[in-house]
């Protein structure tokens, strides 16, 4: 379905109705001719002729072999796909007493998120009369923004959105985290291996005064 869609995007061949083109390509001299001629020429060079662009006066036309040409397209858009990040929203929900080992726990995984590129949105849920702790909520995600600092920014400070006080947190440039992390264990390993290599030399002893009688020459 997708070639076949990509396929309607060019006139080939017959399908080209104008009475002349203006015909470029590689290895092809750029000049206007009857279309019926541009297809002679296209045929004699084993070549399709293609328009690609059809609104030009006259439409431009490409001597190329198409089923290379749609290939390559292809091969592009997929590539162009890759490129494009695809960021997700992860959620985190807390309590408004959310003991340490809780939030510990959380916060690793909201540290993996941001790492990966993803944008975490962090909540702390009021279940019936524990909205009287939303101060307590606010400096639980406060803190939680904080220990985060390294690996993304604030997009939205705790907002208070029904029974749910909400906190958005960008990811950081991963690449940015990952140069620090990779410098520091450089630096750690090249100070290890200058250590190593200073105690693996000999030790060389201060050479012994000479107390023996004078030789000639000496005063």
């Amino acid at each position: 379905m997708k070639n076949e869609k990509m396929k309607v995007q060019y006139r080939v061949n017959e399908q080209i109705h104008a009475r002349e083109v203006r015909i470029v390509g590689d290895d092809t001299e750029t000049q206007v001719m009857p279309t019926a001629k541009a297809l002679q020429l296209a045929e004699r060079k084993g070549l399709d002729l293609v328009e690609i662009s059809p609104n030009a006066v006259p439409p431009v036309c490409r001597l190329i072999d198409y089923s290379k040409f749609l290939y390559q397209q292809k091969k592009r858009q997929k590539e162009m796909k890759a490129k494009q990040v695809k960021i997700e929203v992860k959620e985190v929900r807390f309590g408004p007493q959310t003991d340490d080992h809780d939030y510990n726990f959380k916060l690793k995984h909201a540290k993996e998120f941001l790492s990966e590129g993803n944008k975490v949105k962090a909540y702390v849920f009021f279940k019936g009369r524990s909205i009287l702790f939303k101060e307590q909520g606010e400096v639980l995600l406060l803190r939680f923004a904080n220990d985060l600092e390294e690996y993304g920014k604030v997009e939205q400070m705790p907002v208070l959105e029904g029974k749910r006080m909400i906190l958005f947190i960008a990811p950081k440039k991963t690449a940015t985290v990952a140069k620090k992390k990779t410098e520091t264990a450089t630096d750690e390993e090249t100070a290890a291996q200058v250590e190593k290599t200073v105690k693996a030399q000999p030790k060389v002893k201060a050479p012994k005064e000479y107390t023996g009688p004078k030789l000639e020459g000496e005063d």
